[in-house]
């Protein structure tokens, strides 16, 4: 009989993985967010917020109007999943002269994306060209131009790609990762994937040579830089085999995709 067991975390290559934020993406815009001033000064910002469903998330206009805060609710995919999760984090402007003043939101496939529009405070003052920042943007990265993304924040960012995988810093649990793998009594082994962006349709499983594979494609949306391609194994059998791939029970929803992969 060949059992399933969970595989480490591997870099793809000698400079290490290629998003250190997700294991599995091979391709497409890194990082959990991505900010984008576009042409009419409104900035856009993506959100990886896996597992959380379309009704899960809340988004504040802070009473300064200078902030926008974001909470939401990712509940278990699977009974085996090992708690619950939430998120939470605050974007905003960082200049003096302007204000937040219209907020469009759209959440799918476990990827917040936000479209933010300012205004002076002074009528009589154009907007200025100020960025919007994340959780430890400093002052002094202000962009000082036209720039399309703020400084710091450029998804395709080399320092985005490196050998130490990062947990997600807007998540609770503090530890929480793209992977999890539970072995269960009956044999079975549980798995859970985080491919934010992807949606349910657009996942595949295989199992060639005993190895357990994952795929995901994530299409571009809205003002996305492209769109992004996640692959890997995520679980390996004792014995080399291949096997259809029907066998293994998944459920997709939200960017996250749980498996239960019996023994063969």
């Amino acid at each position: 009989m060949a059992m399933a067991v969970p595989l480490s975390a591997r870099p793809q290559s000698p400079e290490g993985f290629y998003a250190i934020n997700n294991q599995f993406l091979t391709s497409g815009p890194k990082g959990f967010t991505e900010f984008k001033m576009l042409v009419n000064e409104d900035m856009f910002v993506r959100m990886d917020l896996p597992g959380v469903p379309e009704e899960g998330v809340r988004v504040f206009l802070d009473r300064s109007k200078k902030a926008v805060i974001v909470y939401a609710e990712a509940p278990k995919v699977h009974t085996h999943d090992s708690t619950d999760r939430t998120y939470l984090t605050i974007t905003g402007l960082i200049c003096k002269c302007c204000e937040i003043s219209n907020i469009t939101t759209h959440m799918s496939d476990g990827v917040l994306r936000l479209l933010l529009s300012k205004s002076p405070i002074d009528p009589h003052r154009s907007s200025c060209i100020a960025f919007l920042g994340g959780p430890g943007f400093r002052e002094d990265l202000r962009g000082t131009g036209p720039h399309r993304f703020p400084h710091g924040t450029d998804p395709n960012d080399p320092a985005l790609t490196g050998p130490v995988l990062q947990p997600h810093p807007m998540a609770f649990p503090l530890t929480t990762m793209a992977y999890e793998s539970k072995q269960l009594p009956d044999g079975k082994l549980y798995v859970r994937v985080d491919m934010p962006g992807v949606p349910s349709d657009n996942f595949t499983v295989s199992v060639t040579n005993g190895r357990v594979k994952v795929t995901g494609e994530a299409p571009a949306v809205g003002h996305d830089s492209s769109g992004r391609f996640y692959s890997g194994d995520v679980a390996m059998l004792s014995t080399p085999v291949d096997i259809p791939s029907h066998r293994i029970k998944t459920i997709a929803k939200n960017g996250v995709i749980g498996l239960l992969i019996p023994p063969f």
